[in-house]
């Protein structure tokens, strides 16, 4: 067994015996266990559960944290919101604007006064659709704002997913459209005098004829990160790739981040958080475990440990990773 191997399956007994400790629940969302090579997975009780966790978001002054959670099946899922105040970590509550719909994947503008996010709640009060579109919410003296979906240039009957923006409000999005590329692609919508342009695929530097998906892109827009599947190079259900612009503003070629951050299963949603340099992603990854079942109480106890395969999301410093050197 590796020692990779072998810090995850300690990590799994750890985390089942300390399911019921309280002095994880009300503290800092950064209580961390380290799963290898520096990656670490967020604190069992605060934000990592037994549930799907996915699509963290982090304001730019570091007091807010809003990601996406759903029940095993993803039947169910919505915003969740944890807060800074002094010094500790509140509960995680669904979000004000969340709750009877499927919301997802969240992105701040606005210095964190605006939320971006995916949803499938009925588009101009259609009660037929349910596909997913882009909306946005903003943050008022008296909480936030009812949602607005943008408008059909980006929403259109197809699902629209991943909303990132750039500092110049450039949108960039997942979607399955008849001016792609591939089966899902990553498009970009630019943003002048307060609209949206019409949505252009990115280049085959980032964009196959397989699926590309959940792109977050840098404040500066010079470099990408994104996840696809199927590709030669990748390790399994989906890894994230990397790109950046070269001198003369084209993105360059897509490069695996290598095994550190993808493994054999589902990695995606990615964000980066620039004050404190910190890489995260949602990864369906899990201990292994090849010993022969006793009980079923010991069945459970797998089934509701926090790395039972389901969403967890996990952080690396910038440091560890040499892209960002």
């Amino acid at each position: 067994m590796t020692s990779k191997y072998v810090i995850f399956f300690l990590l799994i007994l750890l985390l089942s015996c300390r399911s019921n400790n309280d002095s994880l629940k009300a503290t800092s969302f950064i209580t961390i266990y380290t799963v290898a090579d520096g990656l670490t997975l967020l604190g069992e009780s605060v934000i990592s559960t037994s549930l799907y966790e996915r699509d963290i978001a982090i304001t730019p002054q570091g007091d807010e944290i809003i990601y996406t959670m759903g029940d095993y099946k993803q039947n169910k899922r919505c915003l969740i919101v944890l807060s800074k105040e002094n010094g500790k970590w509140s509960q995680p509550e669904i979000m004000s604007i969340s709750g009877r719909y499927h919301d997802i994947e969240p992105f701040y503008t606005n210095k964190g006064n605006r939320l971006f996010f995916a949803s499938n709640r009925p588009m101009n009060n259609d009660s037929t659709r349910n596909d997913y579109n882009i909306w946005f919410s903003d943050r008022t003296e008296g909480g936030w704002s009812e949602p607005e979906s943008l408008d059909s240039i980006i929403n259109t009957t197809g699902d629209e997913f991943f909303p990132s923006l750039s500092e110049k409000g450039n949108l960039f999005f997942t979607a399955t459209r008849k001016n792609g590329i591939g089966r899902e692609d990553i498009f970009r919508s630019e943003y002048e005098e307060g609209k949206f342009k019409s949505p252009k695929p990115l280049s085959g530097a980032i964009n196959s004829t397989l699926y590309e998906f959940n792109a977050y892109v840098s404040p500066a827009e010079d470099l990408l990160i994104f996840s696809s599947f199927g590709r030669d190079d990748g390790f399994g259900g989906g890894d994230l790739y990397i790109s950046r612009k070269d001198e003369n503003g084209e993105w360059s070629q897509a490069k695996n981040m290598g095994a550190v951050i993808n493994s054999d299963k589902l990695d995606y949603c990615p964000f980066i958080d620039w004050e404190n340099r910190n890489f995260y992603f949602t990864s369906e990854r899990m201990a292994p475990d090849n010993q022969e079942l006793e009980s079923v109480k010991s069945l459970q106890q797998i089934a509701n440990s926090t790395l039972n395969g389901f969403g967890n999301i996990y952080k690396i410093g910038l440091n560890e990773l040499g892209t960002f050197d």
